[in-house]
């Protein structure tokens, strides 16, 4: 399908050598020559890409504000502003506002067809990778029936009304992006922009810059995290790694809506909803002075746990069937067959959580076609390799070392709570299986000192 752009100019004679070189180039063209003109074409069908003219008929009314109506309604719409008597601050304030590229005039038409080229490029890769993210992120949902699970789903829903600030805290791979994604898509910023800063990838020295931008002598900008975020959501994963000075620089920003670039001068007023997320405790952190006691309560206004996975076993088997159908979707193969009963799947203590699980999921997915059941379970086995987690090391190892009676408990002790997780805590299943009347399962799940499990 041919790419359409739209030309945007009062200048009939720059109109018509724009649009003659892009129809030489096999492009779609519509024109338009003034404000009222290019609102109308805008409105009617939004092009591929947009070249605009910075100054037009209207006084009140120009090139900038066409840049903001386009980027409004798609921010993968990439807009080409030309202008023949710009200042910088122009030029910077069109690529701040999202335009892809600033062309003085007059121009060649090897530069307007390398800008043009390079724009459509670019909005091609953006917007795969949106589908990938969306295959990634938006379409997974929240899967179990787990209380814990259950209870974030509740708090996740309640949420969509509210503007609070909200700090998900949980295990590594338990799905605290996950989260944040859906408190964002169901809140009424779900059209404006969704940034994420990982604050255990930077560099010290990289904060302040990476949150709050920077302005340099020749009038270039790097937009920081708070900027790119205005309006919409904003993601500090692991919070807890921002160094104690820049803590305070963030609390500002929270108590007063705006901060000062690094290197600027001037305010810069943003309004956004601030997710955080921490695979530590934060209080405990307070109480030793590694993260500032007044910015954890402006962050913690909504707590949301997540819980490790081998905390509700019973979520395994929804997890498994749902990761089998997503994960052969987007590799174009067929489902694995997965015996949700091995017991290996319930021993091993995923330390990586969901993100393991999915991840496990994924490589039998990849590696099994065409594979028997119990090829597959070998699979399993080798990919997790029990016997080398710490409980199960720990376990072999208090065995070996103990005199028989020691050991036979141990093994036993195991072999239960394995058994309850797999039948969610029922004791009547759980006795049927193993084959031990209820009351003498009882007995010895008080002698082996097993308390309930969900």
């Amino acid at each position: 399908m041919l790419k359409e752009i739209l030309v945007i100019d009062d200048n009939p004679d720059i109109r018509s050598l724009v649009s003659n070189i892009l129809i030489e180039q096999n492009y779609e063209v519509r024109t338009a020559a003034n404000y009222d003109q290019a609102i109308f074409e805008i409105n009617k069908k939004l092009p591929d890409l947009a070249i605009i003219d910075i100054k037009l008929d209207k006084t009140d009314k120009d090139g900038i504000d066409l840049l903001k109506l386009v980027t409004k309604k798609s921010k993968l719409t990439p807009v080409i502003m030309i202008s023949g008597h710009a200042t910088v601050q122009i030029a910077v304030e069109a690529t701040r506002l999202g335009a892809y590229e600033f062309i003085e005039k007059p121009f060649t038409k090897e530069k307007i067809l390398n800008y043009v080229n390079r724009a459509l490029e670019s909005s091609k890769l953006k917007k795969e990778k949106d589908i990938i993210e969306n295959k990634l992120f938006h379409s997974f949902e929240l899967i179990g029936k787990s209380p814990s699970v259950i209870k974030v789903k509740k708090i996740i829903e309640k949420l969509s009304t509210s503007e609070s600030r909200v700090l998900i805290y949980g295990p590594t791979g338990t799905g605290k992006e996950l989260v944040a994604r859906k408190i964002h898509k169901n809140s009424s910023r779900s059209k404006e922009p969704f940034i994420i800063i990982n604050a255990a990838l930077l560099k010290e020295s990289a904060y302040e810059k990476e949150l709050f931008g920077e302005e340099f002598d020749d009038g270039n900008i790097s937009f920081g995290a708070l900027e790119r975020a205005n309006k919409g959501t904003l993601l500090i994963d692991e919070v807890s790694e921002i160094p104690f000075e820049t803590q305070a620089n963030v609390l500002r920003v929270l108590i007063d809506q705006k901060f000062k670039r690094l290197n600027g001068s001037k305010d810069i007023n943003v309004n956004i909803r601030l997710i955080s997320s921490t695979s530590k405790d934060l209080s405990e952190l307070v109480k030793i002075n590694k993260f500032r006691e007044d910015l954890y309560h402006r962050l913690n206004v909504m707590p949301i746990e997540l819980t490790s996975l081998s905390s509700r076993t019973e979520d395994i088997p929804l997890l498994i069937e749902y990761f089998k159908e997503k994960l052969s979707e987007i590799n174009g193969v067929q489902q694995p067959k997965i015996d949700i009963k091995n017991d290996n799947l319930y021993t091993y203590n995923w330390p990586g959580n969901v993100r393991e699980l999915r991840n496990l999921v994924e490589r039998i997915t990849i590696l099994s076609a065409n594979e028997s059941q119990s090829n597959i379970n070998k699979i399993i086995e080798d990919i997790l390799n029990p016997a080398s987690t710490f409980s199960n090391r720990d376990i072999l190892e208090k065995s070996f070392t103990s005199p028989l009676k020691e050991a036979r408990k141990h093994f036993e002790k195991e072999y239960l709570i394995t058994q309850l997780k797999k039948n969610h805590g029922n004791i009547s299943k759980t006795a049927d299986f193993i084959g031990m009347e209820r009351s003498a399962l009882h007995r010895k799940l008080k002698e082996l000192g097993i308390k309930g499990i969900n």
